[in-house]
């Protein structure tokens, strides 16, 4: 099965560091109010301690995560300034901060150390007093430079257009796996039409491409089986192929163009494309298909090597087809088809004594047939392999079982 993979957002959002990079520097805001009395505790009494809360948002309106909230008595907060309380926030722009002392302070919010907002904070005995830092307020905004505000609305479209690019790839992601749902149940036709919506919004997109040749391709083996059932040509499968193919090698050019190309799509639009190829008679081209399907990803060079003896069997490439299927087992000892598939190219070379009627095959078919028994006794191929052993009058080994069950 193929490993589903999507498209990766291709932009974030921009936060608070982002603007100090852009150089912007956020100005000292005061809430508008006169600072009021400390309330002093009575004397022999223990005062209830007071509480804060509150959430923290740029000035782009984005949340203001892995900062502080300060609080101190200094009304005009400096480095130097003491601060008593230091109460963290959150990924989601949240702070909160208990057992105060009650009194009238200055809450500061920092990220990264550089203050960013200050608001004033009465704090109650008893009481949890909520203070939010929306840095996106008149007041704050309006303490900005000319500059830093332009800066601002040029950060804040930057923002909007990631948004929306990522809204974008987000779409795409969905038809993506819809598509691939669709190739794996069958319908073909939802899948087409799926890939063709997606590839018209990001044409540039290799994996696209590669998903919309499997849907064509499916397409081109329906129709295909449809006319061979009904005993009939229809002159439209080879230009079903040839769009298949069409899709395919677009992947791979546009994968080869890409910054980092991706060996997934090396390795799956060329296993396909070689099919396609040998669906339409171009049997040299779709063996360097899997050829280079093989060289892309070694781990699963069996299978495509595999596909290309399937290929060039069918075609009648027989030399060709044994070749493939010995690249098979050298890549994985343990593939039962490969050494049917080799059996099957090389009893074409079975010989018969016209004086005798002894029939002789290639050592190296009767090995490759009785191995796949060995690895598959019980395969979908073991009777037909025992036939043809039999009719060319070599002996089956009775000792091929089939593996015995795992335990649970």
């Amino acid at each position: 099965m193929r490993k589903a993979r999507g498209l990766r957002s291709a932009t974030r959002g921009f936060g608070v560091k982002e603007m100090k990079r852009f150089g912007i520097r956020f100005a000292v805001v005061f809430a508008a109010g006169v600072l009021g009395l400390a309330i002093l505790a009575q004397p022999g009494r223990l005062m209830a301690q007071a509480s804060i809360h509150g959430h923290v948002v740029n000035a782009l309106g984005q949340v203001f995560p892995n900062g502080e909230v300060k609080l101190t008595k200094d009304h005009n907060p400096s480095a130097s300034s003491k601060y008593e309380y230091t109460f963290p926030i959150d990924a989601s722009g949240d702070y909160k901060g208990t057992d105060i002392a009650a009194g009238t302070y200055v809450a500061v919010a920092f990220q990264q150390g550089v203050t960013q907002d200050f608001i004033q904070a009465a704090l109650v005995a008893g009481q949890d007093k909520q203070v939010d830092f929306d840095m996106t307020r008149k007041e704050y905004i309006d303490k900005l430079s000319p500059a830093e505000k332009d800066q601002i609305e040029q950060l804040k479209k930057q923002n909007s257009e990631a948004v929306a690019a990522n809204a974008k790839i987000g779409n795409l992601n969905n038809l993506l796996k819809a598509a691939r749902a669709a190739n794996t149940a069958g319908n073909y036709d939802v899948a087409y039409k799926d890939m063709t919506d997606a590839t018209a919004a990001k044409p540039d997109e290799p994996i696209l491409w590669d998903v919309m040749g499997d849907a064509q391709l499916g397409q081109a083996n329906v129709a295909a089986k449809a006319a061979h059932d009904a005993k009939a040509t229809d002159a439209t499968v080879p230009d079903k192929y040839q769009a298949a193919v069409t899709s395919y090698q677009k992947a791979l050019d546009l994968n080869a163009k890409a910054a980092k190309p991706s060996t997934e799509v090396v390795y799956a639009a060329n296993n396909q494309l070689g099919q396609a190829l040998g669906k339409i008679g171009k049997t040299k081209e779709s063996a360097d298909a899997f050829d280079a399907a093989a060289k892309a990803d070694p781990t699963k060079a069996a299978s495509a090597y595999y596909n290309e003896a399937a290929i060039l069997f069918n075609a009648n490439d027989i030399d060709g087809a044994a070749a493939a299927a010995d690249k098979a087992i050298a890549a994985d000892p343990t593939k039962a088809d490969a050494y049917f598939i080799k059996g099957q190219a090389l009893v074409q070379k079975v010989t018969v004594d016209p004086k005798t009627n002894v029939v002789t095959a290639p050592p190296e078919c009767v090995a490759a047939y009785q191995k796949y028994l060995e690895l598959a006794p019980t395969g979908p191929h073991a009777q037909d392999v025992k036939d043809v052993l039999a009719g060319i009058g070599v002996k089956i080994d009775t000792s091929y079982r089939a593996a015995p069950a795992k335990k649970k």
